[in-house]
């Protein structure tokens, strides 16, 4: 096992972290599946409301690919199909009957139509493009990380419980579709058994967990190449279909953040509406909330009649603005101003728990080139030059700049960072999706 560190990047530490590994059960009343969660799927509906579906049973296939199917994580009712502008598919919302009936797979088929039928092909990634992968493509190698070094996120490794002995199994099964190899990227002190992977552990600060920033420091994307990546979690829910031949959508969810009454891991299913996840459990104070789908960093921000996201295993809660008319605004000397630079006075307080909002604190304004990105992006690109590359949409530019290995949650903790307040996320998301229009 190698051991890499990473001294790029930086940890936010943020009030409201998960302290018990004890987990509640969690009965979601309504479940939804969101096609944007599938980035790269442009959705064709199999089935329409009011039609009876189980679990693991085709919702909708990709209109592209007709093999990528995306499934049901509950048996239920197709209540609704919600639709926004043109007719676009936003939301399928389920109501489960809590019978448990779930689709039997015949496990004798190939990994890669289990994975296409099953829905588990669309949990993961291919770089370039951070796009559902190809079903014609054979990817180099494929990335699994076994952690999430995101702010208050919970311990990818906890969370699978009993699951990890379906680890190995996973990991086989995914070594038959890859040229290469399977590499797992584990945290220090943790670690999983896979004889087939190759394990190495990332020593440093977040973004350490993002499986981009692992391939980049391993084995990094080139031109031509193509490479997947997943989480463990995804891992093990392969290994236990191939085991038991159904489909187990149950997933462990953290809910965390300073709004929250008390942080604490919850046992339901994906898609779960955040009303039954947060029921009972919000801070009683008058402050205006937000809720995410995911870290404070690259999660969505979801509604209090919204769903939990599928990529994501964390809920977090922290206050809208909790002060929006300011003494001196952002010239404050107040100790309990947050920067991660040395801006303010609180730098010298160490790296204390805080309760950070949703204030933007300024607006969008010039690039200023000082490698503010750099340092918090430990891989080897210029990441200012290829964002100005991208706003340009300099093809060869981008190409040269390192495009085809970034992914826009490469880009999460630049941008909270940036003093230039630009959506650093949403540019690196078109940047690429231009780019895959014009090369394929």
């Amino acid at each position: 096992m190698a051991l890499i560190k990473l001294k790029r990047g930086y940890d936010l530490n943020l009030k409201g972290k998960v302290e018990s590994n004890e987990v509640t059960e969690a009965r979601a009343r309504l479940v939804a599946v969101v096609p944007d969660d599938f980035h790269g799927v442009v959705p064709r509906m199999d089935k329409k409301a009011g039609d009876h579906v189980v679990a693991g049973e085709t919702l909708y296939h990709d209109k592209t690919h007709e093999q990528i199917k995306v499934t049901a994580p509950v048996s239920g009712t197709l209540k609704e199909v919600v639709r926004g502008e043109r007719r676009k598919i936003l939301a399928v919302v389920i109501e489960p009957d809590g019978n448990g009936d779930s689709r039997t797979f015949d496990t004798k088929n190939t990994i890669k139509e289990l994975l296409l039928e099953s829905g588990l092909w669309a949990m993961m990634r291919q770089r370039p493009y951070d796009v559902v992968p190809n079903p014609e493509a054979r990817p180099r190698d494929i990335f699994v990380t076994a952690f999430d070094s995101a702010p208050l996120a919970p311990s990818l490794v906890a969370l699978l419980g009993d699951d990890v002995k379906y680890v190995a199994r996973g990991v086989e099964a995914l070594k038959t579709l890859t040229l290469g190899d399977v590499y797992i990227g584990c945290r220090p002190g943790e670690t999983v058994e896979a004889p087939q992977a190759v394990v190495n552990t990332f020593a440093g600060p977040h973004p350490a967990g993002n499986a981009g920033v692992q391939a980049a420091n391993v084995k990094p994307v080139n031109k031509g190449d193509t490479v997947w990546t997943l989480d463990i979690v995804t891992v093990a829910r392969l290994g236990k279909l191939l085991a038991t031949g159904k489909l187990d959508c149950t997933t462990t969810v953290a809910v965390t953040g300073s709004e929250v009454k008390e942080p604490k891991l919850v046992r339901t299913v994906m898609g779960c509406a955040v009303g039954d996840l947060l029921a009972d459990n919000l801070a009683d104070n008058d402050k205006e909330k937000r809720i995410i789908s995911g870290n404070v960093l690259t999660g969505e921000h979801v509604a209090g009649d919204g769903f939990l996201r599928a990529p994501y295993r964390q809920l977090t809660v922290i206050p809208e603005v909790a002060k929006r008319d300011e003494f001196m605004g952002w010239a404050s000397l107040s100790p309990k101003k947050f920067s991660v630079h040395r801006t303010f006075m609180s730098w010298m307080c160490g790296k204390k728990e805080r309760e950070l909002d949703a204030k933007l604190n300024g607006g969008e304004r010039a690039i200023v080139m000082c490698g503010e990105y750099d340092r918090m992006l430990p891989m080897d690109i210029y990441s200012e030059f290829l964002i100005k590359a991208i706003i340009a949409f300099d093809i060869d530019k981008m190409e040269q700049l390192g495009i085809y290995e970034v992914a826009p949650e490469d880009f999460a903790l630049a941008e909270f960072a940036d003093t230039s307040k630009l959506e650093l996320q949403r540019i690196v998301r078109e940047g690429l999706d231009r780019m895959r229009a014009e090369m394929e």
